[in-house]
């Protein structure tokens, strides 16, 4: 089994190599431009390492990896939408580029795209392929909406948040790996196990991004820090800092929550220093943690040796910047 590294650049130049040849061209180029943005892709070397744990004609497979990925970057494309975002990996986004119904008619089409992608599987797994990756574009639509949802509450509970970025990101990473394993012809436990370790892990790189927003590194977390602070946004860590503040924590805390006007690092350095007194992130640490064991113990269960499942052990400590 190649290491992740290898299968991300063999994954790469498939990308690269995709072709974008209807018309009009205008509606493929922010297409492209979306494709060619870069980043880990996570869920497409997810999907193809799966596959290699039973099998190397990995071809076979590169259709359905290809669609994850389109699928991914339309999700991204119409979030960017949502939010107003101005910038998606150090590029302006589609929108600004363009404008918002190119952007909304470009992630329209990516979707086409993915689905035209995943219809590729042979015949006797076809089915399979198309329900798994059908009823996962669900739920990360219904994640979508509870993310929108909350930001108009006040009274988001741990659980829900939880079950919220299950659904909007961790399925995807679990989805991938189990439409690998199905391919594969995999047992069926071993399936389903390899979709508990993404969507184990897919927790755990949720709640570790949501605690690199507040301690987090501008240099090595590649965008700025605070910002979920500066739109309220209800994470993890405001979850619990609101549950677990004393009464002079909740109101200084409440009274950030609601100020109109403020210093935008003012604001970051005072609701980070309530999370410090608070004990929000050893507290948010120790769950990262779980869930990170949680992931790996799921991995444990798959029935192949322990060498033949290392690279994907070291994909997950990579992703969490673990070293053992």
């Amino acid at each position: 089994m190649r290491s992740a590294s290898e299968i991300l650049s063999y994954f790469n130049q498939a990308l690269a190599n995709m072709p974008f040849d209807r018309q009009p061209a205008s509606l493929y180029e922010p297409v492209k431009y979306v494709l060619d943005m870069g980043g880990k892709r996570i869920r497409p070397v997810l999907l193809l390492m799966a596959y290699e744990l039973y099998r190397d004609d990995t071809d076979r497979v590169l259709p359905s990896a290809l669609g994850l990925e389109t699928y991914h970057n339309y999700t991204l494309l119409h979030d960017d939408v949502m939010d107003r975002a101005e910038v998606r990996r150090g590029r302006p986004t589609v929108h600004k580029v363009w404008n918002e119904n190119a952007a909304i008619l470009s992630g329209d089409t990516m979707l086409v795209m993915a689905y035209q992608l995943m219809a590729k599987a042979d015949a006797p797994h076809l089915k399979d392929v198309l329900d798994l990756f059908t009823e996962t574009a669900l739920e990360i639509g219904e994640g979508q909406q509870m993310d929108l949802e909350f930001e108009t509450r006040d009274d988001v509970r741990e659980e829900e948040y939880i079950e919220m970025i299950r659904l909007k990101t961790s399925v995807l990473l679990a989805c991938a790996l189990k439409l690998g394993a199905l391919q594969a012809d995999a047992p069926a436990e071993d399936a389903q196990w390899l979709y508990r370790f993404g969507e184990q892990l897919g927790l755990a790189f949720q709640l570790q991004d949501d605690l690199l927003d507040v301690y987090g590194d501008f240099r090595t977390f590649g965008k700025k820090i605070g910002g979920d602070i500066l739109c309220n946004k209800k994470t993890y860590m405001l979850i619990n800092a609101l549950r677990r503040a004393d009464g002079e924590q909740y109101m200084q805390l409440t009274e950030w929550l609601g100020r109109e006007k403020y210093d935008p690092q003012e604001k970051i350095q005072a609701v980070t220093a309530l999370y410090d007194e608070i004990g929000i992130r050893p507290l948010a640490e120790a769950k990262i943690n779980e869930y990170f064991e949680a992931a790996l113990q799921s991995l444990e269960h798959v029935n192949l040796p322990a060498e033949r499942k290392q690279p994907l052990r070291e994909l997950a400590l990579n992703l969490l910047n673990r070293e053992n």
